[in-house]
């Protein structure tokens, strides 16, 4: 199998003119939320139809925070269009699982509980691989990243999940990260902590809401800040 090492090689090669060892500048533009209460957003919990169980985003002195259960999902009221945002996060205590969703539009379109969307993931030692969820988007080695095309798919038990290029991206447990994405027409970016881990093209969609996932891992957000972009630039 070819090593991310390689792969990341062969990626730059590729993206020599979108300068991918470059993190976007610091940016000002709309926090997404007011530290206070999750006004600007709605939960999708399945769970809570049926159950008289507590919604797992709550605001903790100031942060955003996922319980990580029930399971669920924190979608934006607004959907958006040409941004980067910028997350700060960390996993206060064990390491775990979480997400961020970009482009969403159909509730629970896949396993009754993923909303149709392309996931940038949060999992410890996976930040930044994509998963498809009834959406779809290209990456530079896509068989060595994806598996055999035959079984490639964006529903259930189909391969949708595409690797990140590199290891140790992330900070240690407790630590906090920082994730920015760009979604900049039919293109997606991924950077840790100031590395870029992942170029994607060809996007089945280019527009919708924003979620954060509560995927069975406590995750503390102190910063979901968003910037739309207003013109294509070549970074």
């Amino acid at each position: 199998m070819v090593s991310k090492l390689a792969l990341a090689f062969v990626f730059c090669s590729i993206l020599l003119f979108s300068n991918c060892n470059n993190r976007p500048s610091d940016l000002i533009g709309e926090s997404l939320f007011n530290g206070m209460d999750l006004k600007g957003w709605h939960s999708d919990i399945p769970e809570m139809d049926t159950t008289d169980v507590s919604n797992p985003f709550i605001i903790r002195d100031g942060l955003l925070v996922s319980l990580g259960t029930p399971q669920g999902h924190l979608i934006t009221d607004k959907p958006y269009q040409d941004y980067r945002l910028e997350v700060e996060y960390r996993f206060a205590g064990e390491p775990g699982n979480c997400g961020v969703l970009v482009h969403v539009s159909t509730p629970r379109a896949l396993y009754d509980m993923f909303p149709k969307s392309l996931e940038v993931q949060m999992m410890h030692e996976n930040a930044g691989d994509f998963w498809c969820i009834v959406e779809d988007i290209q990456v530079p080695e896509m068989e060595t990243r994806r598996g055999p095309r035959s079984e490639w798919g964006i529903t259930e038990g189909k391969k949708r999940r595409i690797l990140n290029l590199t290891d140790g991206s992330e900070k240690p447990v407790g630590d906090w990260n920082t994730m920015t994405i760009e979604c900049l027409g039919k293109e997606i970016k991924v950077w840790m902590n100031g590395e870029m881990v992942n170029h994607g093209t060809d996007c089945t969609v280019t527009s919708g809401q924003i979620a954060v996932q509560a995927e069975g891992s406590e995750v503390e957000f102190r910063k979901l800040q968003l910037t739309p972009i207003t013109s294509l630039s070549p970074n």
